[in-house]
């Protein structure tokens, strides 16, 4: 499970030096956005020492322009985890840039993909994106996607589009980050922890942010509380004494419960022994990350 992933400037080493302990699942050491263009080579060339330094799992969110190739090798020989790429309106980047890879991957394995879906070409295409190579999840950039609309970044403008590329990529079979509002907002948190938790609702694997102090409340926000824990097992374990006694169907705390509700209870226990403790270690002091 990855319910957290915690953008930091690739430039900056004192927030990668940081970046490991703030109890993000994820840390995304980021070339793109929050990296000025003279900085990028720089930014770059120090992955061999960042992404070591920047905590156990690592992604690099890459430069998609004519920079992709030589950041997204230079992240596979340090060791990074996975890719966040930006910008991607056609499955064929991925195709691409999996075959530029895969001579240099010897001895380690195949560096994954998350597809950041940030217009609306992309948006379109978004089912075929999430069917590429590699592909772990999808995400989109809430406030590029509303900004190639002409919109703003309003949870009510971004829910549609949201909708459609989680749909794409649960449809495809792989994870979904994101929830119903721009990340650039980090200090309302009381409002992302709503958000968070409505976007679990909607089957949302975990999202990203800009700032730790918003860790803690996606770590709590996407982990499953001890009473819907306490309710799967119920569920588990009375459908276990009703299959016996040749029953599909029976009801439960006065419900109903046949098959698909067996099924979430089940999938909900069985990543539960995968999930590391819902706060960890955090820093609420100044450290913008993006």
């Amino acid at each position: 499970m990855i319910r957290s992933l915690l953008y930091v400037p690739g430039n900056i080493p004192r927030f990668l030096e940081k970046a490991g302990q703030r109890g993000a699942d994820v840390v995304i050491i980021d070339l793109e956005d929050a990296v000025p263009e003279a900085a990028k080579t720089a930014a770059r060339e120090a992955l061999t020492s960042s992404v070591p330094m920047a905590g156990r799992r690592v992604f690099v969110r890459v430069n998609m322009n004519e920079r992709l190739f030589d950041d997204a090798a230079a992240a596979v020989r340090a060791g990074a985890e996975g890719l966040y790429l930006p910008k991607v309106a056609h499955v064929d980047v991925l195709h691409d840039l999996a075959a530029h890879l895969a001579p240099l991957e010897t001895g380690r394995a195949p560096i994954d993909f998350v597809p950041l879906i940030e217009d609306s070409e992309g948006l379109f295409e978004a089912r075929a994106i999430a069917k590429g190579p590699r592909v772990l999840a999808l995400s989109s950039g809430g406030e590029d996607l509303a900004t190639s609309m002409g919109a703003k970044p309003t949870a009510e403008v971004l829910r549609v589009p949201k909708l459609m590329i989680h749909y794409a990529a649960k449809a495809a079979g792989v994870m979904s980050f994101g929830m119903f509002r721009s990340t650039v907002d980090y200090t309302d948190q009381a409002a992302i922890r709503e958000a968070a938790r409505e976007a679990r609702d909607f089957g949302f694997d975990g999202a990203s942010c800009i700032h730790p102090a918003v860790v803690p409340i996606l770590n709590e926000g996407f982990t499953p509380s001890a009473d819907e824990i306490a309710w799967a097992r119920r569920v588990v374990e009375a459908n276990a004494i009703e299959a016996a006694a040749g029953r599909g169907a029976f009801t439960l705390d006065g419900k109903f419960i046949d098959a698909p509700i067996v099924t979430r209870a089940e999938r909900l226990l069985s990543v539960i022994d995968r999930q590391p403790h819902p706060g960890g270690p955090v820093s609420f002091l100044k450290g913008f990350c993006s």
